[in-house]
């Protein structure tokens, strides 16, 4: 036996030794796909069976692309070069790039990222003055790279209305000015492929003779060009070795068709498809929940992972009352699990829209747990995020040239850069910001900002005496942006992030201390402070003022967006949604939000027949993410989209057996059995939506007061101070006891500074003084 052979279970060894037939192999997460990949390639050369030139692999990244040629390299003996291993696009640029003349391309074509394109349409768009107001630049794109995707030229897309129709020549339009620009994106790399093996027979037979073995790896993924294009190329003679798993499709979004697996497997008359189920990743505890949960999906080709590591530890439950306990109890679980030694990075935390970190995000920097957001931005950071504070900014103070800059034409008002050109001399020419230099700036320029001064007037005026939770909302509103972000095909997300931030003003109002009916932009005195002092005294006693709430959330935001980001390599926890998760491996994962309407997200079961399964695929992925330890949790009540939402908990819960859970609750909890049973019964949350949410607003707000009563008292008595409390420090000076937490040596307080803000202190170190 070939020493490649040496160490495979029964089921890998009869995927890599396969017959020189179609195969297809349903490879379960953590099955060892990859190692069968490589095998297979390697052990085909070493028997002589294949050169290395007769070789095609393609792979959905890079990183996978570049994993493989590495493997390769370290299990064979020869040069691996001549093997074409890349990507669809990739791979399909290499031909392009060969055969840019039979292509209809110039030599030194270039490619346009997702940026570029966008730039690209715009300029078209410009150029034929479309209204972006009617037409979004985005929704362009994604029309064009939508039809590309499913083969389409312009001429070949079904219009069956007016509006179609103009997205249709604005296609041909933009596809004419890549042409004599001599530039493709991404789509136009895999259709122009597609389209130079069907017209190009001599190129085409020469190819299907050259690659007599085909890879496929994440092969669930492709979609209707890509298999399209990879039927062109195997011809009647070529082997295609597919390596899938249909469970694990979650990309539909984004074109992937599932369907493929199926078709694959009737049109290439597969005799072999094996099914790699031995998993060396999960406890059976793990593999068990993901089994059971996955087995609802009708549509599947089917299987069941299994493992030789044991049963593990049982499935944790924690019900909360809110997003915020949610996310205190996640900060808590951590804490334990680091102070048992598990490293930061070895610990994830899953959830299913992007919405949902602000709160786990406040809570992990409120703890001082460095944490990094994988594959995305946190959330003080994200675009629509940053384009909303820059209005309160702005609203704040005038001279802000930076926020101005930001926001003066987003959303689009018709101010060009050479208005701000002109803005800028003449801010420079008056010493003075550019919004004061509107003033000095005349014809169709001083127009149209001077109808962004107004806005902005109106503005101040109207949140004057708004609390902060609703001049954020007012100004979200108001400015545009949430009707900007509706009008874009993926922006769903984005405004769930602007309603995101009214809650985070909420929250800040409510940590902060500030009155329930506090005007945002109204100066918070001490209490020290007399009715007699004129306002020069009283911002001239630092001590005795604190800032408004508008500036005091303002400067959180900043401050939060680069707290605790961790360093590159720096041990940190990870955050990031499911879809980010996959392909990656956790010690322990935490799965937060699973509640219907939010997993299965609200709309699974309006935009497609399969978008329910879809969903449950991807929570089968994130069960899968776990090694050891996996923790699931809920909410009651739950703010989004600006609301406080009332959901029933996940279907995903129920559909998994009720002998793998272990339902918790959180240190010191005293609420009713009504909302936790260790028994997994879960009774009362179960019955009719509608009667709970009349009373459930009221027993939640009183479950909690006498939950926070009672740790509050505990605290007190431990540590010698309490909730409210005044206090002196000897760098800090005076300041009030927001919060306490933990115990003996591990006991924190934290405390509102008048002159130097929120902070927190050890009590072991700190040496506070009490005042009263």
């Amino acid at each position: 036996m070939s020493d490649l052979l040496i160490n495979l279970n029964s089921e890998q060894l009869t995927a890599v030794t396969l017959p020189d037939e179609p195969a297809l192999i349903l490879a379960g997460a953590g099955s060892g796909k990859t190692r069968v990949l490589t095998t297979r390639i390697a052990w085909l050369i070493e028997q002589g069976k294949v050169s290395p030139m007769g070789i095609l692999a393609l792979t959905f990244t890079n990183k996978a692309a570049k994993e493989l040629q590495i493997r390769l390299g370290t299990m064979l003996s020869i040069s691996t070069r001549a093997i074409w291993i890349g990507t669809f696009h990739g791979l399909c640029n290499r031909m392009l790039r060969t055969h840019f003349r039979d292509a209809g391309l110039p030599e030194g074509f270039q490619i346009l990222d997702k940026s570029d394109q966008l730039s690209a349409i715009k300029r078209m768009m410009k150029g034929v003055n479309i209204d972006e107001e009617k037409y979004l630049p985005k929704n362009l794109q994604n029309f064009i790279n939508s039809a590309k995707e499913q083969g389409l030229r312009p001429n070949e897309v079904d219009v069956n209305n007016a509006f179609n129709k103009k997205l249709v020549e604005l296609y041909l339009r933009y596809q004419d000015q890549c042409l004599r620009e001599g530039v493709v994106d991404f789509g136009e790399l895999l259709l122009r492929c597609f389209e130079l093996l069907k017209h190009n027979e001599p190129l085409r037979i020469h190819y299907q003779s050259r690659f007599r073995h085909i890879f496929v790896d994440e092969f669930q993924d492709t979609n209707k060009l890509q298999y399209a294009w990879l039927k062109l190329l195997v011809g009647s003679r070529g082997v295609v070795f597919a390596v899938g798993d249909d469970d694990q499709s979650i990309y539909g979004f984004r074109g992937a068709n599932v369907g493929n697996m199926s078709d694959f497997e009737r049109e290439f008359c597969v005799q072999h498809l094996i099914k790699l189920e031995k998993n060396y990743r999960s406890h059976g505890n793990i593999l068990d929940a993901a089994n059971a949960l996955i087995s609802n999906n009708a549509n599947r080709l089917g299987k069941n992972l299994r493992t030789d590591a044991g049963h593990g530890e049982p499935i944790r439950v924690f019900e909360a009352l809110t997003d915020l306990q949610e996310a205190s109890w996640l900060v808590d679980e951590i804490k334990l699990l680091i102070d048992q030694g598990l490293s930061r990075q070895e610990i994830a935390i899953l959830y299913r829209s992007n919405v949902q970190s602000r709160v786990m995000e406040h809570a992990l920097v409120g703890a001082g747990i460095p944490y990094r957001v994988y594959g995305g931005l946190r959330f003080f950071e994200r675009q629509e995020v940053k384009h909303a504070l820059a209005y309160l900014r702005l609203i704040q103070n005038q001279n802000d040239d930076t926020a101005f800059t930001r926001i003066v034409n987003f959303p689009t008002r018709g101010i060009g850069l050479r208005s701000l050109e002109l803005l800028a001399d003449a801010a420079s020419l008056y010493q003075c910001s550019m919004y004061a230099a509107i003033a000095y700036m005349k014809g169709k320029a001083s127009t149209n900002l001077g109808a962004f001064v107004k806005m902005i007037e109106k503005m101040c005026f109207e949140i004057e005496n708004m609390t902060l939770p609703d001049a954020v909302r007012y100004v979200i509103e108001s400015s545009g942006l949430i009707a900007h972000y509706q009008m874009e095909k993926e922006g769903h997300e984005r405004v769930e992030n602007l309603h995101e931030l009214v809650h985070a003003a909420m929250v800040f109002v409510a940590e902060e201390g500030y009155g329930r009916d506090e005007s945002a932009r109204s100066f918070v005195l001490d209490a020290r402070v007399t009715p007699g002092m004129s306002l020069v005294e009283r911002v001239t006693d630092a001590d005795d003022v604190d800032m408004t709430p508008m500036a005091g959330f303002l400067s959180h935001a900043s401050l939060e967006a680069g707290d605790n980001q961790a360093e590159a390599g720096q041990d940190a926890v990870q955050l990031m949604t499911v879809h980010a998760s996959k392909g990656l491996e956790f010690s322990t994962v935490f799965i937060a939000g699973l509640e219907e309407g939010l997993f299965p997200h609200e709309n699974s079961t309006s935009e497609s027949p399969d978008g329910l399964e879809e969903e449950r695929r991807l929570m089968y992925v994130a069960i899968t993410r776990a090694k050891a330890r996996l923790y699931l949790s809920f909410t009651q009540s739950r703010m989004l989209h600006g609301q406080t939402r009332f959901n029933l908990k996940s279907r995903f819960l129920k559909e998994i057996p009720e002998t793998l859970l272990k339902f918790i609750m959180p240190r010191g909890q005293a609420v009713s059995h009504r909302f936790f049973s260790s028994t997994g019964n879960r009774s009362d949350w179960d019955r009719d939506r509608f009667s709970r949410s009349k009373v459930l607003s009221h027993e939640v707000s009183t479950a909690m007061k006498i939950d926070q009563n009672l740790a509050e008292r505990s605290r007190a008595a431990d540590t010698g101070f309490k909730i409210g409390q005044s206090v002196f420090h000897a760098k800090f000076g005076q300041g009030k006891i927001i919060a306490l937490e933990g115990s003996g040596s591990e006991a924190r307080v934290q405390v509102r500074f008048y002159r130097h803000g929120m902070k927190w202190l050890a009590l072991a170190v700190a040496k506070l003084q009490a005042i009263d």
